[in-house]
């Protein structure tokens, strides 16, 4: 039986009947095709399709896949997890930058300290995480988006409260109750904490590694564990994800090769959150890549590397299209994505435009929102802003963008 859902609907072993659109617009050479994989649903998402057509009779059925069994719940789960307060963008960007400003230096403080040798005092950093859980909660492309602009000088401390605060979003989209997802943020701001007794010639090497080299830094985990161990009030939940956030579902991953079931939900979402967070984001040897199109290589990962469940709830929290993905529009125009829109279509995001792709010059900077009633124009796709010459594009979704180009 043939039936029409919107993009929103599709999962894994659905069959594809069609595509609703022109067939010469889609990336597959094939008209039908099941939906075998994170990496095709992905890639079926990202493109400017609203709805296909799916053979109930080739595979899962929507009500079918309504009572499919959820993912399975940590022991905290329950049923009253905390309700976020919700924010726009605007306001709050400034209370997030206040507290992304706070949370490095006090994850530079806890670096140092286990660097002098210390014990390290996270009570701090219980008050730390209950704020940026509190701003995520509000507006959770807020604080994620601020924490992802880095230097080279303090990326290792943003990138532990960059990953704290994509935890506590990811733990909340997966239905943590409050004491779960504040161990999730808890887990996230003290991950890389053995990078603090690290070479740091190798970790900002601003080139390939060595064998050498890479065997130092796949010691960190460890190094971090054991740092933790020393220290009061840590739970069993942060020392575990500190030391399997590089394990990988196929067995692979290090420091103790665990595999599948073998390793836990958090460690599995620290593994999720600590790559996106580190492919999106600039460092010495690599420009960060483009967040969409950080989304769509890691959906190729979860093959063995990632759990593919718990990158679904990951990909559901930040967008197809996150926060700062350049993309063009069916008009032609280019713009930066400014907010995601809590339930409504991952596809329909708030966007500024700034460019025109086809006179090839800068227009007048305004926000679109692609939920609105009426709306007739889309995402047709990511863009590259070197392939139009484009710089600074943060600025657009960081203040308005109402300077002069």
């Amino acid at each position: 039986m043939l039936k029409k859902i919107s993009l929103e609907q599709l999962q894994v072993r659905m069959y594809v009947h069609e595509l609703c659109g022109p067939w010469m617009d889609s990336p597959f050479w094939k008209k039908s095709f099941m939906v075998d994989d994170q990496a095709t649903l992905v890639k079926i998402g990202s493109t400017h399709f609203d709805a296909v057509w799916i053979d109930t009779a080739k595979g899962k059925d929507v009500a079918l896949a309504a009572l499919a069994p959820p993912p399975p719940a940590p022991q905290v789960a329950a049923k009253d997890a905390p309700k976020p307060v919700p924010a726009s963008m605007d306001e709050e960007m400034g209370r997030a930058a206040r507290i992304v400003d706070k949370s490095r230096q006090a994850v530079m403080l806890m670096f140092n300290e286990a660097r002098m040798g210390a014990a390290v005092d996270v009570d701090n950093a219980q008050d730390l995480v209950e704020e940026i859980s509190a701003s995520v909660m509000r507006n959770p492309g807020a604080l994620i988006s601020l924490a992802r602009l880095k230097s080279a000088d303090d990326y290792t401390y943003m990138h532990s409260v960059a990953v704290c605060a994509l935890m506590i979003a990811l733990a909340t989209r997966m239905g943590l109750d409050e004491a779960g997802i504040h161990e999730a943020g808890m887990a996230g701001l003290l991950h890389d904490l053995g990078k603090a007794v690290t070479d740091p010639d190798i970790l900002n090497k601003p080139g390939k590694l060595t064998d050498a080299e890479f065997a130092v830094v796949r010691q960190h985990p460890v190094l971090g564990y054991d740092i933790l161990l020393l220290a009061n009030g840590v739970s069993p939940i942060v020392l575990d994800v500190c030391r399997h956030h590089h394990e990988k579902m196929d067995g692979s991953g290090y420091p103790d090769r665990l595999a599948g079931d073998q390793i836990s939900l958090y460690a599995r979402m620290g593994a999720v959150c600590d790559i996106y967070d580190a492919i999106t984001s600039d460092r010495p040897y690599k420009k960060g890549w483009c967040p969409a199109e950080s989304l769509r290589k890691m959906a190729e990962w979860t093959n063995g590397h990632l759990d593919p469940v718990v990158f679904q709830a990951f990909v559901k929290g930040m967008g197809i299209y996150p926060v700062g993905t350049l993309v063009r529009l069916e008009s032609g125009k280019l713009g930066v994505v400014v907010e995601q829109q809590v339930g409504k279509s991952l596809l329909k995001p708030k966007v500024r435009v700034f460019f025109s792709s086809k006179s090839k010059a800068y227009i007048a900077a305004e926000l679109i929102d692609l939920a609105r009633p009426g709306m007739q124009d889309k995402i047709v796709a990511h863009e590259n802003p070197e392939k139009w010459g484009l710089k600074d594009i943060d600025r657009y979704w960081l203040n308005g963008g109402a300077t002069a180009h």
